[in-house]
């Protein structure tokens, strides 16, 4: 977090006041009984924001990119068939993992800015080993359905595993992952669930821990050991504070991120994603009132990350500098080929409220002078 300025990009938000009281607290150690308290309960109550029963549900020590490998690496066989569906950045990015962990990658291409196609996907090849997309596309602000997709897999009786990039989706958006059949997800914490960045909140249900890599390619990402650290499947080899060792936990990052989902589950999960949805509205409404073009397909706008189209003749760089030197705002470019074309406006985590749409318009209204 920058003091004193606001950041509404699509990067990290300002954390809570209480998950960065959290990092400011006395260290504990890795295996102190205390933090492994944090570590459990932080575990429960990310089974809670996922929307699952999984055991095997983690934050792990790395941030969402090393949630993306540790999906891949640990489910990839070599020559598997894996299929991805690509409408933005992050889809791309899956398809470059994929083919590292020597699957046979199906790209199925969208127009940036679109939602997947369910039906594309699902009929882009007959027996894949697993099928992938993005929930909420960073890159696009596209919200994919993704209850239709796991809905689609199982009317067709495939038995391929569905595995769901949510890093801007958890604690944003409704992510319901028993529900919507979503077998292995990986996260962020700098998202929606406003605590730095530092840990990729994780999650594998049976089907898929039966069906994974024995020996992945990399140790440090080996679900076969990182459970048993993290307390799953109540693993506690002789008695209490007695885990699997594995590796050095990032205490503060876990105890952060504990006090993060504290606040929001006190809130309410689902009063939660409304918060988001209310200010994402506002937003967007009173972007169009000024005149801009917002960039995602409508009905398929995120709340929580707004894309806005950099209007005609107008310095993409220069704007998002004044607003930062002069406002204290920071707002995040384009990706890829939209990247001086395209704003990306994230009302994340505190800063989705009615105080934070109006700053920002004020602010947009002034350097844009309208």
């Amino acid at each position: 977090m920058i003091r004193e300025r606001h950041l509404f990009g699509p990067g990290p938000s300002n954390p809570y006041p209480e998950a960065t009281r959290a990092l400011a607290e006395p260290l504990l150690g890795h295996l102190d009984p205390e933090f492994l308290r944090i570590m459990d309960e932080t575990c429960e109550m990310l089974r809670t924001a996922w929307g699952t029963s999984n055991a095997r549900t983690l934050p792990l020590s790395a941030t969402g990119s090393a949630g993306m490998e540790a999906a891949f690496v640990n489910t990839v066989h070599p020559g598997d068939v894996v299929v991805v569906a690509v409408n933005g950045l992050f889809g791309q990015r899956m398809t470059d993992v994929a083919a590292r962990c020597g699957a046979e990658v199906v790209s199925v291409d969208h127009e940036w800015g679109q939602p997947v196609d369910v039906d594309r996907v699902l009929a882009a090849h007959p027996s894949p080993a697993i099928v992938a997309a993005v929930h909420a596309e960073t890159s696009t602000g596209v919200r994919s359905d993704i209850a239709a997709l796991g809905a689609g897999l199982r009317a067709q009786g495939a038995d391929a595993l569905l595995l769901v990039d949510a890093v801007t989706s958890i604690a944003g958006i409704e992510l319901r992952a028993d529900d919507w059949g979503v077998d292995i997800g990986y996260a962020g914490t700098q998202k929606c669930l406003g605590v730095a960045p530092g840990l990729a909140p994780f999650t594998i249900n049976d089907r898929a821990f039966a069906r994974r890599v024995e020996r992945p390619r990399s140790w440090y990402l080996d679900l076969g050991m990182l459970g048993g650290y993290a307390g799953e499947a109540g693993v506690k080899d002789g008695g209490a504070g007695q885990r699997t060792y594995h590796h050095t936990a990032p205490t503060a990052m876990v105890a952060s991120l504990h006090a993060g989902l504290t606040r929001i589950l006190d809130e309410g999960l689902e009063a939660v994603w409304a918060r988001h949805q209310a200010a994402g509205d506002a937003l967007q409404s009173g972007l169009e009132e000024m005149g801009l073009e917002l960039f995602a397909a409508q009905g398929h706008r995120l709340p929580e990350l707004t894309t806005v189209k950099v209007p005609d003749g107008v310095d993409s760089a220069a704007v998002r500098r004044e607003l930062l030197e002069r406002h204290g705002i920071e707002i995040g470019a384009g990706a890829g080929a939209y990247a001086a074309s395209v704003w990306r406006i994230g009302l994340m985590g505190r800063n989705a409220r009615p105080d934070a749409v109006l700053l920002v318009l004020a602010a947009l209204r002034d350097v844009l002078g309208r």
